[in-house]
């Protein structure tokens, strides 16, 4: 499966804004309280977790990886901190698990920290300035499409060493090895 694009990322804010929005202005009508945007925020949380292990090509750990979303999503709902650090809380799942899943290098993971930390002021902005929650998750979204643009690893290749070849190349040059040891040692006898 291929890494995720940018206008794959620019869908995925258009079907999470305008789902956060019709769920939350539904309930809204009937309930008050900030439980219906604890609601909104942990569904379109999951759901984006969800979207992200489906297009990760990792397969290791994903039972686990949305077991311990769901604990801390629900260790969070429980002890009912204030609504910003309840975002913050499921952002920063959301950047553990594109961390794991998506960047092989420390400096990526930072580089998608920063990004996380733009896309919630993005969406804050956009909250404040036009009282839409609409755009607020379309703002964050649209911002968090960007991760795509983030280099798995940033290696800066030694002067004078060629850029090392992917996995893939790797594995075929081993291979060639191998027959070539595989026809040396049958001829032999």
């Amino acid at each position: 499966m291929k890494r995720p694009t940018f206008f794959e990322g620019v869908v995925v804010a258009l079907i999470a804004s305008v789902f956060g929005a019709a769920v939350f202005s539904v309930p809204a009508m009937i309930f008050a309280g900030s439980s219906i945007h604890r609601l909104v925020i942990a569904g379109i949380g999951l759901a984006y977790v969800l979207y992200l292990l489906a297009r990760s090509q990792e397969r290791v750990g994903r039972v686990t990886v949305v077991a311990v979303w769901l604990v801390v999503a629900a260790a969070t709902w429980w002890l009912a901190p204030p609504l910003p650090i309840y975002v913050a809380g499921h952002v920063g799942m959301v950047w553990l698990i594109r961390s794991l899943y998506f960047h092989a290098s420390a400096l990526s993971a930072l580089a998608d920290l920063g990004l996380n930390g733009l896309a919630l002021a993005a969406a804050l902005w956009a909250g404040i300035q036009t009282h839409s929650l609409w755009l607020g998750i379309w703002c964050f979204f649209l911002v968090q499409a960007l991760f795509v643009a983030i280099p798995p690893h940033w290696r800066r290749p030694r002067p004078g060493q060629p850029p090392t070849p992917d996995a893939a190349d790797r594995f075929e040059a081993a291979h060639q090895v191998a027959e070539s040891a595989l026809r040396k040692s049958s001829s032999v006898r």
